[in-house]
């Protein structure tokens, strides 16, 4: 018998062991393939559940940015601090670790401070965020940044967003915070130039102000 013949009489084994043929097994994988692009346009069911897909390419996204409304499109894989820095040129929150460690991108996201770094876009929609850009009014400096400025709370001033925010969202949650929530509020944010004295006497000075009020 010839190397040939025995190649095809294996081949025939095979495909009636498996009781699938290769042509077969070729068809059904070719429409596999073929539908994989169609997903991103339908609805598919999960665990029983109907699930939109989206993308890969990108999609119509609506952010809510102090208190302005954009319509974008961004891929889903985008972040919120990207869309804010790159496509907005909202650049008040900064790109420092991008793992949701240092706290430097710090938005706030219906009144709750979030790490912009780990927010996809897509999700913060319907969302109000608030960045740094929106507590200047004109030339006037929000009382926190004016504390900050006053006690020489920054250097680089990478962080310094991120800490005024997370320390508005705590003094809008608690007016006279105690230590311990000052300490909570601020603990997912770091100085990496060391400036913590000069933060400590900036939420001194705003603790005795709103006790003053």
């Amino acid at each position: 018998m010839k190397d040939d013949d025995l190649h095809t009489k294996s081949e025939e084994n095979s495909d009636s062991a498996s009781g699938v043929s290769r042509r077969d097994f070729l068809k059904i994988s070719s429409i596999s393939v073929a539908a994989v692009p169609v997903l991103g346009t339908k609805v598919v069911h999960a665990a029983g559940s109907p699930v939109k897909v989206y993308g890969p390419g990108k999609v119509p996204i609506d952010l809510t940015v102090n208190g302005t409304k954009h319509s974008l499109q961004l891929e889903p894989r985008v972040t919120l601090l990207d869309a804010l820095r790159d496509r907005l040129d909202i650049t008040g929150s900064k790109r420092v670790c991008d793992r949701a460690e240092c706290g430097a991108c710090t938005v706030l996201m219906d009144a709750k401070p979030v790490y912009a770094c780990s927010v996809l876009a897509i999700e913060a929609q319907g969302k109000q965020i608030v960045t740094v850009e929106s507590l200047t009014d004109g030339h006037m400096l929000h009382p926190i940044q004016q504390a900050f400025v006053n006690n020489d709370a920054s250097q680089c001033g990478f962080c310094t967003p991120g800490f005024v925010l997370a320390f508005k969202a705590v003094l809008d949650k608690y007016p006279n915070p105690t230590p311990e929530q000052l300490q909570r509020g601020l603990s997912g944010n770091l100085c990496r130039c060391g400036t913590y004295h000069g933060i400590q006497q900036a939420i001194a000075q705003m603790a005795s102000g709103q006790k003053g009020a």
